[in-house]
């Protein structure tokens, strides 16, 4: 029997561009996942949430820039990227001899 190329032993093979999961988070819920990290970065734990923000929002975007996609994947990664550079600022004024950044 032939078993490659399309004829499968299943009734309906699977489409090439359909062969994943589709069982995690939805892009929109990423979107709106990152935002909230984003934010809560600026008061709390910004080395960590501020990334995590970016990474949200990237994948929200689905891994590329493209002009369509939604407002809170770019404001995820936007503010991901600022509370994370604010962050690393404030570690390496930390790490001066110095009394730090403020």
């Amino acid at each position: 029997m032939m078993t490659g190329f399309g004829n499968g032993t299943r009734g309906h093979p699977r489409s090439r561009g359909r062969t994943w999961q589709r069982t995690g988070p939805d892009r929109a819920t990423l979107g709106i996942i990152g935002t909230v990290c984003a934010v809560a970065g600026f008061f709390a734990l910004g080395i960590v949430l501020g990334p995590v923000a970016m990474f949200c929002g990237w994948q929200s975007m689905g891994r590329k820039w493209s002009p369509n996609h939604s407002v809170p994947a770019v404001i995820a990664l936007v503010l991901g990227a600022i509370d994370t550079l604010l962050a690393v600022i404030a570690l390496a004024g930390a790490a001066t001899w110095g009394n730090g950044l403020l």
